[in-house]
């Protein structure tokens, strides 16, 4: 295991790197992270389906232990995806080796790459071959995506940055392990515990509330109303609780 102040470095050069991808690697692998965490939530959904109601929290946690193979596809097999840009691209920019500029507007294009990933999934998989739009697996789906919308902009806005704390420690974590098992565990602990305390995801958000507007149980203007303070919940979570305090508190300015 490398050393804080090592995984720092790494969190810099990736972030720099994550940055210098051009635009069509950018589209392309940040589809795949769409993709990829909405597949990991359509395997939540399609585990606790049956024992949601009869098994109480374990079923999440059961849920929660299948939610990480999209993460660790990601950072193993390669993806871009919005709430650990947060983390590691604003690692490069405290230490000015990106602009402004180019932080944002890479995050813009990964968010929207994610989301046209995140539809994808919700609407091929879930829609037409009805894996969310059937029988208890309806039921779920329209269940969890009722209860993100049920939060006040404020509660969604801090469950954002409670969610984007796990994930950005699972990228640090990640980064800092030196083989390919040690990165799975480093990414499965803290992004299983941030979905069974129930925090809200983004691109997680992106997939399963779709998936209930395509089938009635949801609408795109409570999307919004949900995505948008939880996505900034997730750049705080990211950015402030993982990035920040580690570069102030390990980076020695002389």
């Amino acid at each position: 295991m490398r050393s804080p102040e090592e995984i720092l470095e790494i969190s810099i050069q990736m972030g720099a790197k994550k940055v210098a991808k051009p635009l069509q690697a950018k589209l392309i692998l940040g589809f795949v992270g769409g993709a990829m965490i909405s597949l990991g939530y359509l395997a939540y959904v399609r585990v606790i389906s049956s024992v949601a109601h009869q098994w109480g929290s374990f079923a999440s946690f059961i849920g929660a232990c299948v939610f990480p193979i999209g993460l660790i596809v990601i950072l193993l097999g390669g993806g871009e995806l919005i709430t650990g840009n947060m983390m590691a691209v604003a690692s490069a920019w405290l230490d000015k080796k990106v602009t402004a500029k180019e932080l944002w507007l890479n995050w813009l294009t990964i968010t929207l790459a994610n989301f046209v990933g995140a539809l994808f999934v919700a609407y091929f998989f879930g829609h037409i071959v009805g894996l969310t739009s059937t029988g208890v697996y309806l039921e779920e789906t329209i269940s969890v995506a009722q209860a993100k919308i049920a939060a006040t902009p404020l509660q969604a806005f801090v469950s954002g940055i409670g969610c984007n704390w796990f994930v950005g420690l699972a990228l640090w974590l990640c980064y800092g392990a030196k083989d390919g098992a040690g990165k799975i565990l480093a990414i499965w602990f803290p992004v299983m515990t941030f979905v069974a305390i129930g925090f809200q995801h983004s691109v997680a958000n992106m997939f399963i509330i779709p998936a209930a507007i395509f089938e009635g149980g949801a609408t795109w203007l409570q999307f919004i109303q949900n995505v948008i303070p939880v996505y900034f919940g997730n750049i705080i979570g990211g950015a402030v609780m993982v990035s920040a305090i580690y570069y102030y508190s390990l980076k020695h300015h002389d």
